[in-house]
């Protein structure tokens, strides 16, 4: 008997993977089409296109760093996490979150993963969703610092280009923060506001090995 995954205590934490969805801007496109069908072939298998960090998915070290480790790397027990949910749906389009958020030490030093809930999934697949908040240089270093892998439900723990971007920075500071200290990085995850401020983050990649990969997110709520 297969366990459902909506069951009481598991959350679903993963954008569905569509035609067209969307994509960090100039990654490649995703496509879904049928190579057999049904009709013609007597059963369906269908051909997918896409990049290694499309929709909910992980980054490696080797994404942003040139002499970074590959997932392949990570035993899969690396992606299971004790996460700490901050609250930061209060940020505006394009706020750095800063290290005034983060819980005190004591928790940090507990924790394996910060998650950061900015609600802007609400805006996935439209331009507005280009204008996160971020995660600002100096909390990802704190986050390093306590060898804490992210989590955030937008494109990126740094700005994503836009028509709207300000002036912030663009080198992918909190990337090389966190992935060139070996933490690893969920970006675009989806309905956190279902997970406690404590859960566990389940988040095992397609093992394709490389920079980084689509994952079945998967939060899981003690108690139910």
């Amino acid at each position: 008997m297969h366990r459902d995954i909506s069951m009481p205590g598991h959350v679903d934490l993963t954008h569905p993977i569509k035609t067209d969805m969307q994509t960090y801007p100039d990654d490649p496109a995703v496509t879904r089409s049928d190579h057999a069908t049904h009709d013609k072939d007597g059963y369906h298998v269908e051909t997918l296109s896409c990049g290694s960090h499309t929709g909910t998915h992980i980054d490696a070290p080797l994404h942003t760093e040139a002499d970074g480790d590959p997932l392949a790397a990570f035993s899969v027990d690396r992606f299971v996490f004790d996460a700490v949910r901050i609250d930061c749906r209060d940020c505006v389009a394009r706020e750095p979150i800063t290290p005034n958020r983060l819980p005190d030490g004591d928790v940090l030093a507990d924790a394996e993963m910060v998650v950061c809930w900015t609600g802007w999934d609400t805006h996935w697949n439209t331009d507005r969703y280009l204008d996160h908040p971020y995660v600002a240089p100096e909390t990802a270093a704190r986050c390093a610092d306590h060898n804490l892998a992210v989590g955030i439900d937008a494109l990126s723990p740094d700005p994503t280009p836009s028509e709207r971007a300000d002036d912030e920075a663009t080198e992918f500071a909190a990337h090389h923060a966190l992935l060139g200290s070996d933490c690893l990085i969920v970006e675009n995850l989806t309905n956190l506001g279902r997970v406690s401020e404590r859960f566990e983050l389940r988040a095992y990649p397609l093992a394709l090995g490389g920079d980084g990969a689509p994952v079945r997110a998967v939060g899981y709520r003690s108690g139910g």
